[in-house]
């Protein structure tokens, strides 16, 4: 692609994914219309529809030759077609439970691979008006402010952030060593949007952030984010992750990850 056209789409991603943040601010005093998908806390709302059919329609429209991958399902993009060509991958929401409940803690998440490979990333919290975004090869921000490249720390400093499914028994991961993990870092945070984590991991938040049953419309943005600033995401096995086949998942500092994972193998 070239630069010129991957800074044209990068714009219109940002301004697309801002635009799509003021839909949701605009809609917080409305009546939420909830609906269950899998489970009591499987949530979806009508407002998820509406913004991912908001992109779907403008996507259609500006480039009918990519191909949409959206949370709620409501393109026709097939499996064939995330390895090849422009994909766009978007969660409306990202955090439905708190946008539900707490109305905060969410975020629009929206990424864009070519043939299978991240180029570029929008994570954004409407309610604190903060829009983390990279572009491959051209840096991350907060905003209009560049992100610093990431650099490593301890466990024992390190704050985490994971689900509290994985200190329980599950069918996942080793509880008990989740649970040496709690024990052993300096805090553990859960925030209940997996964009938004990875996102904060990018600013220096939190240090990393874990989870093992996410789908590539949680990730694919927050990657293109971390791959700009030294950010390591792989798995618990310490492979390479891949957004359309996931397992474990992992993003975390530089040199934290053969630390953390080390309590996991």
């Amino acid at each position: 692609m070239e630069n010129k056209d991957l800074k044209e789409l990068y714009e219109t991603a940002r301004k697309w994914t801002l635009e799509a943040g003021e839909r949701i601010k605009h809609s917080l005093t409305d009546t939420i219309e909830v609906e269950y998908k899998t489970s009591a806390a499987d949530l979806v709302t009508q407002k998820d529809k509406e913004i991912e059919q908001f992109f779907i329609e403008r996507i259609l429209n500006e480039y009918p030759d990519h191909h949409i991958l959206g949370e709620e399902g409501m393109s026709e993009t097939t499996p064939a077609d995330y390895q090849q060509g422009t994909v766009w991958i978007i969660d409306p929401i990202d955090g439905t439970t708190n946008f539900v409940h707490q109305k905060r803690n969410f975020a629009i998440s929206v990424a864009i691979y070519r043939d299978g490979s991240p180029l570029i990333g929008c994570i954004y919290d409407p309610i604190e008006e903060e829009l983390f975004h990279g572009c491959k090869d051209n840096g991350a921000f907060l905003n209009d402010e560049k992100l610093p490249v990431l650099t490593s720390c301890s466990v024992e400093e390190a704050v985490i952030s994971f689900n509290h499914l994985w200190v329980v028994p599950n069918e996942k991961v080793d509880y008990e060593k989740m649970q040496q993990i709690v024990l052993d870092v300096r805090g553990v945070r859960s925030i209940g949007s997996a964009a938004l984590e990875i996102a904060y991991v990018a600013c220096g938040r939190l240090d990393a952030y874990l989870d093992f049953r996410l789908s590539a419309w949680d990730i694919a943005a927050g990657i293109v984010i971390l791959n700009e600033l030294a950010g390591i995401s792989t798995t618990m096995e310490q492979e390479d992750v891949d957004v359309f086949n996931l397992s474990s998942t992992i993003f975390i500092r530089p040199g934290l990850d053969e630390k953390l994972t080390s309590y996991l193998l």
